[in-house]
Protein backbone atom coordinates (compact mmCIF):
# COMPACT_ATOMS: atom_id res chain seq x y z
CA UNK A 1 0.00 0.00 0.00
CA UNK A 2 2.63 2.33 0.56
CA UNK A 3 4.41 2.01 -2.27
CA UNK A 4 1.42 2.64 -4.39
CA UNK A 5 1.01 5.81 -3.00
CA UNK A 6 4.25 6.49 -3.29
CA UNK A 7 3.88 5.84 -7.09
CA UNK A 8 0.52 7.67 -6.92
CA UNK A 9 2.63 10.93 -5.62
CA UNK A 10 5.50 10.36 -7.97
CA UNK A 11 3.00 10.30 -10.89
CA UNK A 12 1.69 13.44 -9.74
CA UNK A 13 4.51 15.16 -9.32
CA UNK A 14 5.56 14.56 -13.02
CA UNK A 15 2.51 15.59 -13.78
CA UNK A 16 3.52 18.81 -12.25
CA UNK A 17 7.19 19.32 -13.46
CA UNK A 18 5.50 18.70 -16.95
CA UNK A 19 3.36 21.66 -16.51
CA UNK A 20 5.79 23.99 -15.35
CA UNK A 21 7.98 22.95 -18.29
CA UNK A 22 5.34 23.63 -20.65
CA UNK A 23 4.20 26.94 -18.89
CA UNK A 24 7.68 28.08 -18.86
CA UNK A 25 8.41 27.78 -22.68
CA UNK A 26 4.75 29.10 -23.47
CA UNK A 27 5.27 32.18 -21.25
CA UNK A 28 9.15 32.52 -22.38
CA UNK A 29 10.03 32.25 -18.72
CA UNK A 30 6.57 34.43 -17.84
CA UNK A 31 7.37 37.17 -20.83
CA UNK A 32 4.27 36.72 -22.47
CA UNK A 33 0.55 36.42 -21.73
CA UNK A 34 -1.82 33.51 -22.79
CA UNK A 35 -5.15 33.95 -22.65
CA UNK A 36 -7.97 32.17 -23.69
CA UNK A 37 -10.43 34.36 -26.00
CA UNK A 38 -13.39 33.65 -27.69
CA UNK A 39 -15.63 36.11 -29.94
CA UNK A 40 -18.46 35.86 -32.47
CA UNK A 41 -17.69 35.20 -36.00
CA UNK A 42 -19.85 35.04 -39.46
CA UNK A 43 -23.56 34.57 -38.35
CA UNK A 44 -22.46 34.40 -35.00
CA UNK A 45 -20.51 31.33 -35.10
CA UNK A 46 -18.74 31.09 -31.50
CA UNK A 47 -14.69 30.79 -32.09
CA UNK A 48 -12.25 30.24 -30.06
CA UNK A 49 -7.99 31.49 -29.77
CA UNK A 50 -5.58 31.74 -27.87
CA UNK A 51 -4.05 34.87 -27.77
CA UNK A 52 -0.42 35.68 -26.80
CA UNK A 53 0.29 38.71 -25.44
CA UNK A 54 4.48 40.00 -25.08
CA UNK A 55 5.11 42.46 -21.87
CA UNK A 56 4.77 46.23 -22.90
CA UNK A 57 2.58 45.56 -25.42
CA UNK A 58 -0.79 48.63 -24.58
CA UNK A 59 -3.07 50.21 -26.50
CA UNK A 60 -0.42 53.05 -26.02
CA UNK A 61 2.38 50.57 -27.51
CA UNK A 62 0.73 48.44 -30.21
CA UNK A 63 2.74 45.35 -31.50
CA UNK A 64 2.94 43.42 -34.92
CA UNK A 65 -0.25 41.46 -34.82
CA UNK A 66 -0.07 37.14 -36.00
CA UNK A 67 -2.74 35.25 -37.23
CA UNK A 68 -1.61 31.59 -37.06
CA UNK A 69 -4.14 28.52 -37.89
CA UNK A 70 -3.69 24.82 -37.52
CA UNK A 71 -4.25 22.29 -40.25
CA UNK A 72 -7.16 19.97 -40.28
CA UNK A 73 -8.04 17.45 -37.56
CA UNK A 74 -5.80 19.89 -35.14
CA UNK A 75 -6.61 22.42 -32.83
CA UNK A 76 -5.03 25.83 -32.04
CA UNK A 77 -2.22 24.47 -29.74
CA UNK A 78 -1.01 22.42 -32.91
CA UNK A 79 1.10 26.05 -33.52
CA UNK A 80 2.19 26.58 -30.18
CA UNK A 81 5.52 26.22 -31.57
CA UNK A 82 5.27 29.16 -34.21
CA UNK A 83 3.27 31.05 -31.61
CA UNK A 84 5.38 31.43 -28.95
CA UNK A 85 8.47 32.29 -31.14
CA UNK A 86 6.56 34.55 -33.04
CA UNK A 87 5.32 36.33 -29.66
CA UNK A 88 9.14 36.43 -28.63
CA UNK A 89 10.14 38.38 -31.47
CA UNK A 90 7.56 40.86 -30.07
CA UNK A 91 4.05 40.30 -31.84
CA UNK A 92 0.26 39.37 -30.67
CA UNK A 93 -0.35 36.21 -31.81
CA UNK A 94 -3.49 34.99 -32.26
CA UNK A 95 -3.75 31.13 -32.41
CA UNK A 96 -7.28 30.44 -33.72
CA UNK A 97 -9.28 26.89 -33.62
CA UNK A 98 -10.77 26.99 -37.20
CA UNK A 99 -14.13 26.10 -37.48
CA UNK A 100 -15.13 23.37 -36.50
CA UNK A 101 -11.71 22.38 -34.36
CA UNK A 102 -11.33 22.40 -30.66
CA UNK A 103 -13.81 25.25 -29.29
CA UNK A 104 -14.80 26.71 -32.43
CA UNK A 105 -18.24 26.04 -32.80
CA UNK A 106 -19.57 23.48 -36.35
CA UNK A 107 -19.14 22.99 -39.01
CA UNK A 108 -15.67 22.51 -39.86
CA UNK A 109 -15.13 24.12 -43.04
CA UNK A 110 -17.50 27.16 -42.58
CA UNK A 111 -17.23 30.84 -42.66
CA UNK A 112 -13.43 30.10 -45.30
CA UNK A 113 -12.24 28.06 -42.86
CA UNK A 114 -12.55 30.55 -40.01
CA UNK A 115 -10.01 32.53 -41.50
CA UNK A 116 -11.93 36.27 -42.31
CA UNK A 117 -13.06 36.18 -38.65
CA UNK A 118 -9.82 35.27 -36.85
CA UNK A 119 -7.98 38.20 -39.08
CA UNK A 120 -11.13 40.77 -38.50
CA UNK A 121 -10.99 39.88 -34.55
CA UNK A 122 -7.24 40.37 -34.40
CA UNK A 123 -7.59 43.73 -36.11
CA UNK A 124 -10.15 44.87 -33.45
CA UNK A 125 -7.48 44.39 -30.78
CA UNK A 126 -6.14 47.96 -29.63
CA UNK A 127 -2.61 46.31 -28.91
CA UNK A 128 -1.83 45.44 -32.40
CA UNK A 129 -0.46 47.43 -34.87
CA UNK A 130 -3.29 47.52 -37.79
CA UNK A 131 -0.70 48.16 -40.80
CA UNK A 132 1.94 45.33 -39.29
CA UNK A 133 -0.10 42.16 -39.38
CA UNK A 134 0.77 39.09 -40.71
CA UNK A 135 -1.16 35.68 -41.42
CA UNK A 136 -0.19 31.96 -41.04
CA UNK A 137 -1.40 28.53 -41.52
CA UNK A 138 -0.53 25.17 -41.95
CA UNK A 139 -2.08 23.13 -44.41
CA UNK A 140 -5.44 23.51 -44.17
CA UNK A 141 -4.78 26.56 -42.44
CA UNK A 142 -3.13 28.03 -44.83
CA UNK A 143 -6.40 27.78 -47.30
CA UNK A 144 -7.55 29.63 -44.12
CA UNK A 145 -5.41 32.68 -44.27
CA UNK A 146 -5.27 33.02 -47.88
CA UNK A 147 -9.44 33.04 -48.04
CA UNK A 148 -9.07 35.77 -45.36
CA UNK A 149 -6.11 37.51 -47.80
CA UNK A 150 -8.91 37.50 -50.58
CA UNK A 151 -11.68 38.77 -48.30
CA UNK A 152 -9.38 41.31 -46.77
CA UNK A 153 -7.03 42.46 -49.14
CA UNK A 154 -6.03 45.60 -47.54
CA UNK A 155 -5.66 44.32 -43.86
CA UNK A 156 -2.51 42.31 -44.00
CA UNK A 157 1.05 42.90 -44.59
CA UNK A 158 2.63 39.65 -45.44
CA UNK A 159 1.49 35.73 -45.32
CA UNK A 160 3.18 32.57 -44.37
CA UNK A 161 2.04 29.03 -45.78
CA UNK A 162 2.86 26.60 -43.99
CA UNK A 163 2.70 22.74 -45.81
CA UNK A 164 0.27 24.13 -47.99
CA UNK A 165 -0.81 26.45 -51.38
CA UNK A 166 -2.95 28.98 -52.91
CA UNK A 167 -6.17 28.23 -54.87
CA UNK A 168 -7.10 24.02 -53.38
CA UNK A 169 -9.96 23.17 -51.48
CA UNK A 170 -11.55 27.27 -52.00
CA UNK A 171 -8.61 28.89 -51.41
CA UNK A 172 -8.21 31.73 -53.90
CA UNK A 173 -5.38 30.98 -57.08
CA UNK A 174 -1.92 32.28 -56.57
CA UNK A 175 -0.69 34.99 -58.73
CA UNK A 176 2.47 37.10 -58.80
CA UNK A 177 0.89 39.70 -57.09
CA UNK A 178 -1.45 37.82 -54.68
CA UNK A 179 -1.06 37.03 -51.35
CA UNK A 180 0.98 39.83 -50.49
CA UNK A 181 4.48 39.30 -49.77
CA UNK A 182 4.27 35.26 -49.56
CA UNK A 183 6.79 33.06 -48.05
CA UNK A 184 6.30 29.65 -48.55
CA UNK A 185 7.56 26.71 -46.38
CA UNK A 186 6.94 23.51 -47.82
CA UNK A 187 9.51 20.59 -46.45
CA UNK A 188 11.46 18.62 -48.66
CA UNK A 189 9.34 15.01 -47.67
CA UNK A 190 5.67 16.76 -47.24
CA UNK A 191 3.32 13.86 -48.28
CA UNK A 192 0.67 16.75 -49.74
CA UNK A 193 2.85 17.62 -52.91
CA UNK A 194 0.60 16.82 -55.52
CA UNK A 195 -2.99 17.91 -53.66
CA UNK A 196 -1.21 21.30 -52.56
CA UNK A 197 1.10 21.67 -55.79
CA UNK A 198 0.28 19.30 -58.53
CA UNK A 199 3.66 18.00 -57.98
CA UNK A 200 4.89 14.01 -57.36
CA UNK A 201 6.78 14.85 -54.60
CA UNK A 202 8.18 18.11 -52.51
CA UNK A 203 11.10 18.69 -54.93
CA UNK A 204 9.15 19.00 -57.99
CA UNK A 205 6.96 21.55 -57.04
CA UNK A 206 9.69 23.96 -57.99
CA UNK A 207 8.83 22.98 -61.62
CA UNK A 208 5.15 23.25 -61.27
CA UNK A 209 3.73 25.89 -63.62
CA UNK A 210 1.34 26.76 -60.70
CA UNK A 211 4.10 27.57 -58.57
CA UNK A 212 6.30 29.22 -61.20
CA UNK A 213 2.52 31.56 -61.39
CA UNK A 214 2.54 32.49 -57.70
CA UNK A 215 6.60 33.77 -58.18
CA UNK A 216 6.00 35.49 -61.22
CA UNK A 217 8.60 33.21 -63.06
CA UNK A 218 8.55 30.71 -65.93
CA UNK A 219 11.99 28.88 -64.12
CA UNK A 220 12.59 26.99 -62.09
CA UNK A 221 11.72 28.13 -58.15
CA UNK A 222 14.78 28.83 -56.52
CA UNK A 223 14.88 27.61 -52.81
CA UNK A 224 16.08 30.44 -50.50
CA UNK A 225 16.29 33.35 -53.24
CA UNK A 226 13.89 36.10 -52.76
CA UNK A 227 11.57 36.91 -55.73
CA UNK A 228 9.52 39.93 -56.21
CA UNK A 229 9.64 43.26 -53.77
CA UNK A 230 8.36 43.32 -50.13
CA UNK A 231 7.71 47.36 -50.69
CA UNK A 232 5.55 46.59 -53.40
CA UNK A 233 3.88 43.53 -52.08
CA UNK A 234 4.91 40.95 -54.48
CA UNK A 235 7.73 39.68 -52.22
CA UNK A 236 8.05 35.43 -52.50
CA UNK A 237 10.79 33.17 -51.11
CA UNK A 238 10.49 29.36 -51.31
CA UNK A 239 11.68 27.21 -48.04
CA UNK A 240 12.00 23.81 -47.59
CA UNK A 241 13.54 22.67 -44.61
CA UNK A 242 13.87 18.93 -44.19
CA UNK A 243 10.71 17.11 -42.01
CA UNK A 244 7.53 15.94 -43.58
CA UNK A 245 3.98 17.61 -43.64
CA UNK A 246 3.43 17.17 -39.37
CA UNK A 247 7.10 17.81 -39.10
CA UNK A 248 6.09 21.36 -39.66
CA UNK A 249 5.07 21.53 -35.74
CA UNK A 250 8.41 20.15 -34.46
CA UNK A 251 11.33 21.62 -36.79
CA UNK A 252 13.81 24.17 -35.57
CA UNK A 253 14.02 24.93 -38.67
CA UNK A 254 10.66 25.54 -40.17
CA UNK A 255 9.77 27.71 -37.49
CA UNK A 256 12.75 29.52 -37.79
CA UNK A 257 12.20 30.19 -41.55
CA UNK A 258 8.73 31.58 -40.28
CA UNK A 259 9.96 34.01 -37.88
CA UNK A 260 12.96 34.65 -40.23
CA UNK A 261 9.40 35.68 -43.60
CA UNK A 262 7.90 37.87 -40.79
CA UNK A 263 10.99 39.77 -39.25
CA UNK A 264 11.41 40.61 -43.37
CA UNK A 265 8.62 41.91 -44.12
CA UNK A 266 6.89 43.20 -40.92
CA UNK A 267 7.66 46.59 -39.17
CA UNK A 268 8.66 46.45 -35.30
CA UNK A 269 9.13 43.75 -32.58
CA UNK A 270 12.35 42.85 -31.80
CA UNK A 271 15.53 41.17 -34.05
CA UNK A 272 16.00 37.78 -31.86
CA UNK A 273 17.73 35.43 -34.31
CA UNK A 274 15.51 32.86 -35.79
CA UNK A 275 17.56 30.43 -34.33
CA UNK A 276 17.09 31.47 -30.49
CA UNK A 277 14.24 28.92 -30.01
CA UNK A 278 12.38 27.58 -26.85
CA UNK A 279 9.34 25.86 -28.17
CA UNK A 280 10.64 22.81 -27.57
CA UNK A 281 10.47 22.43 -23.87
CA UNK A 282 6.37 23.21 -24.35
CA UNK A 283 6.32 19.92 -26.13
CA UNK A 284 8.89 18.03 -23.99
CA UNK A 285 7.09 19.58 -20.88
CA UNK A 286 4.18 18.35 -22.49
CA UNK A 287 4.92 14.84 -23.43
CA UNK A 288 6.17 14.73 -19.68
CA UNK A 289 2.36 16.02 -18.16
CA UNK A 290 0.61 13.03 -20.85
CA UNK A 291 2.97 10.49 -19.11
CA UNK A 292 2.24 11.36 -15.97
CA UNK A 293 -1.18 11.94 -15.82
CA UNK A 294 -1.51 8.19 -17.95
CA UNK A 295 1.30 6.24 -14.84
CA UNK A 296 -1.47 8.12 -12.75
CA UNK A 297 -4.03 5.63 -13.31
CA UNK A 298 -2.12 2.87 -12.45
CA UNK A 299 -1.56 3.44 -8.95
CA UNK A 300 -5.15 5.29 -8.53
CA UNK A 301 -6.68 2.31 -9.72
CA UNK A 302 -5.04 -0.03 -7.44
CA UNK A 303 -5.93 1.90 -4.59
CA UNK A 304 -9.63 2.26 -5.50
CA UNK A 305 -9.33 -1.93 -5.53
CA UNK A 306 -8.24 -1.96 -1.91
CA UNK A 307 -11.36 0.35 -1.00
CA UNK A 308 -14.90 -0.99 0.51
CA UNK A 309 -17.16 -0.31 -2.76
CA UNK A 310 -14.41 -2.02 -5.06
CA UNK A 311 -12.40 -4.78 -3.19
CA UNK A 312 -14.91 -7.53 -3.96
CA UNK A 313 -13.89 -7.00 -8.07
CA UNK A 314 -10.52 -8.46 -6.84
CA UNK A 315 -10.87 -12.44 -7.76
CA UNK A 316 -7.94 -14.67 -8.79
CA UNK A 317 -6.74 -15.19 -12.55
CA UNK A 318 -8.83 -17.24 -14.15
CA UNK A 319 -6.87 -20.76 -15.60
CA UNK A 320 -5.09 -20.09 -18.50
CA UNK A 321 -6.62 -21.53 -21.53
CA UNK A 322 -5.38 -19.68 -23.99
CA UNK A 323 -4.01 -20.71 -27.30
CA UNK A 324 -0.53 -22.34 -27.29
CA UNK A 325 2.19 -23.40 -29.48
CA UNK A 326 2.01 -22.45 -33.08
CA UNK A 327 -1.10 -21.06 -32.50
CA UNK A 328 -0.21 -18.31 -30.52
CA UNK A 329 2.08 -17.41 -32.84
CA UNK A 330 -0.75 -17.75 -35.64
CA UNK A 331 -3.42 -15.79 -33.49
CA UNK A 332 -1.00 -13.07 -33.06
CA UNK A 333 -0.14 -12.97 -36.46
CA UNK A 334 -3.73 -12.23 -37.40
CA UNK A 335 -3.96 -9.98 -34.40
CA UNK A 336 -1.21 -7.60 -35.64
CA UNK A 337 -1.69 -7.98 -39.69
CA UNK A 338 -5.72 -7.77 -39.88
CA UNK A 339 -5.50 -4.46 -38.06
CA UNK A 340 -3.67 -2.42 -40.63
CA UNK A 341 -4.76 -4.38 -43.44
CA UNK A 342 -8.02 -3.09 -43.16
CA UNK A 343 -6.63 0.25 -41.60
CA UNK A 344 -7.26 2.39 -45.06
CA UNK A 345 -10.34 0.03 -46.64
CA UNK A 346 -12.83 0.48 -43.71
CA UNK A 347 -12.36 3.65 -42.55
CA UNK A 348 -12.70 5.09 -46.02
CA UNK A 349 -15.92 3.26 -46.38
CA UNK A 350 -17.50 5.06 -43.40
CA UNK A 351 -18.27 8.22 -44.67
CA UNK A 352 -20.64 6.28 -47.24
CA UNK A 353 -22.32 4.37 -44.43
CA UNK A 354 -22.45 7.40 -42.12
CA UNK A 355 -21.93 10.33 -42.91
CA UNK A 356 -22.01 13.44 -40.60
CA UNK A 357 -25.09 13.53 -38.98
CA UNK A 358 -25.94 14.70 -35.26
CA UNK A 359 -25.51 11.34 -33.89
CA UNK A 360 -21.97 10.69 -35.45
CA UNK A 361 -20.82 14.23 -36.19
CA UNK A 362 -17.38 13.68 -36.62
CA UNK A 363 -16.13 12.24 -40.36
CA UNK A 364 -12.50 11.12 -38.95
CA UNK A 365 -14.08 9.80 -35.60
CA UNK A 366 -16.66 7.82 -37.62
CA UNK A 367 -13.87 6.28 -39.66
CA UNK A 368 -11.84 5.06 -36.51
CA UNK A 369 -14.94 3.53 -35.03
CA UNK A 370 -15.89 1.79 -38.15
CA UNK A 371 -12.47 0.69 -37.97
CA UNK A 372 -12.65 -0.48 -34.40
CA UNK A 373 -15.86 -1.48 -34.75
CA UNK A 374 -15.02 -3.94 -37.66
CA UNK A 375 -11.62 -5.52 -36.27
CA UNK A 376 -13.87 -5.88 -33.36
CA UNK A 377 -16.51 -7.99 -35.28
CA UNK A 378 -13.67 -10.13 -37.05
CA UNK A 379 -11.40 -10.95 -34.00
CA UNK A 380 -15.12 -12.18 -31.88
CA UNK A 381 -15.73 -14.42 -35.30
CA UNK A 382 -12.56 -15.61 -34.95
CA UNK A 383 -12.29 -16.25 -31.35
CA UNK A 384 -15.81 -17.43 -31.27
CA UNK A 385 -14.18 -20.32 -34.48
CA UNK A 386 -11.29 -21.15 -31.97
CA UNK A 387 -13.46 -21.75 -28.93
CA UNK A 388 -16.28 -23.74 -30.55
CA UNK A 389 -13.93 -25.49 -32.48
CA UNK A 390 -10.91 -26.18 -30.66
CA UNK A 391 -10.90 -25.06 -27.22
CA UNK A 392 -14.89 -25.58 -25.85
CA UNK A 393 -13.65 -29.62 -26.19
CA UNK A 394 -10.59 -28.85 -23.84
CA UNK A 395 -12.75 -27.73 -21.18
CA UNK A 396 -12.42 -23.97 -21.37
CA UNK A 397 -15.67 -21.71 -21.09
CA UNK A 398 -16.31 -18.09 -20.82
CA UNK A 399 -14.71 -17.76 -17.23
CA UNK A 400 -11.23 -19.04 -18.38
CA UNK A 401 -11.20 -15.65 -20.47
CA UNK A 402 -11.82 -13.78 -17.57
CA UNK A 403 -15.82 -12.82 -18.87
CA UNK A 404 -17.77 -14.30 -16.28
CA UNK A 405 -17.54 -15.47 -12.89
CA UNK A 406 -18.70 -18.69 -11.37
CA UNK A 407 -22.29 -18.17 -11.47
CA UNK A 408 -22.19 -16.58 -14.90
CA UNK A 409 -22.58 -13.02 -15.88
CA UNK A 410 -22.78 -11.02 -12.77
CA UNK A 411 -23.88 -7.34 -13.88
CA UNK A 412 -23.62 -5.74 -10.72
CA UNK A 413 -19.98 -6.20 -10.67
CA UNK A 414 -19.47 -5.72 -14.52
CA UNK A 415 -21.29 -1.82 -13.67
CA UNK A 416 -19.21 -1.97 -10.98
CA UNK A 417 -16.34 -2.19 -13.10
CA UNK A 418 -17.78 0.50 -14.85
CA UNK A 419 -17.60 2.89 -12.37
CA UNK A 420 -14.22 1.91 -11.06
CA UNK A 421 -12.91 2.61 -14.44
CA UNK A 422 -15.37 5.91 -14.28
CA UNK A 423 -13.26 6.48 -11.06
CA UNK A 424 -10.31 6.27 -12.83
CA UNK A 425 -10.16 8.14 -15.26
CA UNK A 426 -12.15 11.34 -14.06
CA UNK A 427 -9.57 12.47 -11.35
CA UNK A 428 -7.12 11.96 -14.82
CA UNK A 429 -9.29 14.57 -16.57
CA UNK A 430 -9.62 16.41 -13.91
CA UNK A 431 -5.49 16.92 -13.63
CA UNK A 432 -6.02 17.95 -17.28
CA UNK A 433 -8.59 20.55 -16.41
CA UNK A 434 -6.41 21.90 -13.44
CA UNK A 435 -3.55 22.32 -15.74
CA UNK A 436 -5.74 23.70 -18.83
CA UNK A 437 -6.93 26.25 -15.59
CA UNK A 438 -3.61 27.40 -13.93
CA UNK A 439 -1.41 27.33 -16.85
CA UNK A 440 -3.25 27.25 -19.97
CA UNK A 441 -1.53 24.02 -21.07
CA UNK A 442 -2.98 20.85 -22.46
CA UNK A 443 -1.11 17.33 -22.64
CA UNK A 444 0.44 16.35 -25.98
CA UNK A 445 3.28 15.84 -27.60
CA UNK A 446 3.45 16.44 -31.60
CA UNK A 447 -0.12 14.94 -33.38
CA UNK A 448 -0.79 13.48 -29.97
CA UNK A 449 -3.17 15.81 -28.10
CA UNK A 450 -5.10 15.33 -24.62
CA UNK A 451 -6.72 18.21 -23.87
CA UNK A 452 -10.31 18.87 -22.08
CA UNK A 453 -14.02 18.20 -23.88
CA UNK A 454 -16.51 21.01 -24.15
CA UNK A 455 -19.93 20.48 -23.48
CA UNK A 456 -20.80 19.63 -27.65
CA UNK A 457 -17.94 17.28 -27.06
CA UNK A 458 -19.26 15.30 -24.12
CA UNK A 459 -22.21 15.02 -26.00
CA UNK A 460 -20.37 13.52 -29.35
CA UNK A 461 -18.01 11.32 -26.58
CA UNK A 462 -21.36 9.36 -25.70
CA UNK A 463 -22.70 8.57 -28.65
CA UNK A 464 -19.27 7.13 -30.21
CA UNK A 465 -18.48 5.54 -26.70
CA UNK A 466 -20.44 1.88 -26.83
CA UNK A 467 -19.15 1.63 -30.45
CA UNK A 468 -15.68 1.87 -29.12
CA UNK A 469 -16.64 0.01 -25.48
CA UNK A 470 -17.17 -3.02 -27.87
CA UNK A 471 -14.06 -3.31 -29.51
CA UNK A 472 -12.26 -3.34 -26.20
CA UNK A 473 -14.19 -5.58 -24.51
CA UNK A 474 -13.75 -8.35 -27.19
CA UNK A 475 -9.28 -7.27 -27.53
CA UNK A 476 -9.20 -7.13 -24.08
CA UNK A 477 -10.62 -11.47 -24.19
CA UNK A 478 -8.21 -11.15 -27.08
CA UNK A 479 -5.17 -10.66 -25.67
CA UNK A 480 -6.06 -11.71 -22.10
CA UNK A 481 -8.11 -14.95 -23.01
CA UNK A 482 -6.89 -16.26 -27.08
CA UNK A 483 -3.19 -14.89 -26.10
CA UNK A 484 -2.59 -15.22 -22.26
CA UNK A 485 1.13 -16.65 -22.40
CA UNK A 486 1.20 -19.70 -20.42
CA UNK A 487 4.84 -19.52 -20.14
CA UNK A 488 5.17 -16.26 -18.76
CA UNK A 489 4.27 -14.68 -14.95
CA UNK A 490 6.06 -11.93 -14.94
CA UNK A 491 3.39 -8.82 -16.00
CA UNK A 492 5.45 -6.32 -17.11
CA UNK A 493 6.85 -8.81 -19.37
CA UNK A 494 3.31 -9.98 -20.49
CA UNK A 495 2.45 -6.00 -20.15
CA UNK A 496 5.30 -5.54 -23.35
CA UNK A 497 4.38 -8.43 -24.91
CA UNK A 498 0.95 -7.11 -25.43
CA UNK A 499 2.44 -3.37 -26.25
CA UNK A 500 4.08 -5.00 -29.11
CA UNK A 501 0.71 -7.30 -30.65
CA UNK A 502 -1.19 -3.76 -30.47
CA UNK A 503 1.82 -1.21 -32.08
CA UNK A 504 4.28 -3.40 -34.26
CA UNK A 505 1.79 -3.35 -37.03
CA UNK A 506 1.17 0.21 -37.45
CA UNK A 507 5.17 0.89 -36.95
CA UNK A 508 5.52 -1.46 -40.02
CA UNK A 509 2.75 0.41 -41.64
CA UNK A 510 4.33 3.60 -41.00
CA UNK A 511 7.91 2.03 -42.33
CA UNK A 512 6.11 1.15 -45.70
CA UNK A 513 4.84 4.71 -46.18
CA UNK A 514 7.86 6.35 -45.36
CA UNK A 515 10.79 5.07 -45.97
CA UNK A 516 10.35 5.24 -50.06
CA UNK A 517 9.03 8.85 -48.84
CA UNK A 518 12.07 9.99 -46.91
CA UNK A 519 14.62 8.09 -49.42
CA UNK A 520 13.32 10.31 -52.45
CA UNK A 521 9.89 8.28 -53.65
CA UNK A 522 6.24 8.50 -52.96
CA UNK A 523 3.97 6.62 -50.25
CA UNK A 524 3.53 3.44 -51.93
CA UNK A 525 -0.05 2.99 -49.98
CA UNK A 526 -0.94 7.03 -50.82
CA UNK A 527 -3.36 8.12 -47.92
CA UNK A 528 -1.13 10.56 -46.33
CA UNK A 529 -3.94 11.81 -44.70
CA UNK A 530 -5.17 8.69 -42.59
CA UNK A 531 -1.01 7.51 -42.09
CA UNK A 532 -0.23 10.80 -40.47
CA UNK A 533 -3.18 9.94 -38.21
CA UNK A 534 -1.91 6.33 -37.69
CA UNK A 535 1.44 8.20 -36.04
CA UNK A 536 -1.49 8.84 -33.01
CA UNK A 537 -2.42 5.02 -33.32
CA UNK A 538 1.40 3.86 -31.87
CA UNK A 539 1.01 5.80 -28.65
CA UNK A 540 -2.44 5.15 -27.72
CA UNK A 541 -2.61 1.83 -28.34
CA UNK A 542 0.13 1.22 -26.39
CA UNK A 543 -1.74 2.89 -23.49
CA UNK A 544 -4.54 0.64 -23.93
CA UNK A 545 -2.74 -2.47 -23.40
CA UNK A 546 -1.40 -1.64 -20.11
CA UNK A 547 -4.75 -0.74 -19.59
CA UNK A 548 -6.42 -3.81 -20.39
CA UNK A 549 -3.74 -6.58 -19.34
CA UNK A 550 -2.36 -4.78 -15.90
CA UNK A 551 -6.54 -4.06 -14.36
CA UNK A 552 -7.18 -7.84 -15.70
CA UNK A 553 -4.54 -8.66 -13.52
CA UNK A 554 -5.78 -6.62 -10.74
CA UNK A 555 -9.34 -8.14 -11.14
CA UNK A 556 -9.01 -11.28 -12.86
CA UNK A 557 -12.08 -10.04 -15.59
CA UNK A 558 -11.47 -8.17 -18.79
CA UNK A 559 -14.17 -4.86 -17.84
CA UNK A 560 -12.12 -2.63 -15.57
CA UNK A 561 -9.42 -2.42 -18.33
CA UNK A 562 -12.00 -2.68 -21.37
CA UNK A 563 -14.37 0.71 -20.47
CA UNK A 564 -11.34 2.71 -18.97
CA UNK A 565 -9.88 1.63 -22.49
CA UNK A 566 -13.17 2.76 -24.30
CA UNK A 567 -13.61 6.23 -22.38
CA UNK A 568 -10.09 7.38 -22.92
CA UNK A 569 -9.72 6.87 -26.54
CA UNK A 570 -12.69 8.13 -27.18
CA UNK A 571 -12.38 11.13 -25.25
CA UNK A 572 -8.53 11.60 -27.00
CA UNK A 573 -10.13 11.26 -30.02
CA UNK A 574 -13.32 13.14 -29.69
CA UNK A 575 -11.82 16.48 -28.15
CA UNK A 576 -9.06 16.60 -30.97
CA UNK A 577 -11.38 16.13 -34.25
CA UNK A 578 -12.85 17.96 -36.96
CA UNK A 579 -17.07 18.07 -36.01
CA UNK A 580 -18.68 18.28 -39.84
CA UNK A 581 -22.04 18.47 -38.63
CA UNK A 582 -23.53 21.68 -36.85
CA UNK A 583 -26.30 20.88 -34.44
Amino acid sequence: MKRTFYLLGAALIIVLIGCLIAYGAQTSGGTITVRDVRFAGTNGTMMSGLLYIPDGVSNEHPAPGVLAIHGYINSRETQDGFAIEFARRGYVTLALDQTGHGYSEPPAFANGFGGPDGLAYLRTLDIVDKDNIGISGHSMGGWAVTVAAGVYPEDYRSIILEGSSTGTFGAPDGTADFPRNLGLIFSEWDEFAPLMWGAETAPQIVDTEKLQTVFGTDETVQIGQLYGSIEDGTARELYMPRTTHPGDHISTEAIGNAVEWFQKTLTGGNNLDPADQVWYWREIGGLIALIGMVLFMFPLGALLLTTGCFKDLVDPLPENKGVTGWGWWLGAAITVVVPIVTYFWLQNQAGGWFPASAFWPQNITTGIMVWAVGNGLIALILFLLWHFQINKKAGATALDYGVTWEGGLDWVKIGKSLLLAVCILVPAYLLLLLADWLFKVDFRFWVLAIKPMSARHFGIFLAYLVPFAFFFLVLSTILNGELRRRDVHDLWKILLINVVLLIIGFIVLLLIQYVPLLTGGTMPLAEPLLTIVAFQFVPLLAFVALFVTYFFHKTGRIYTGAFLSAMFITWVIVAAQATHFAF
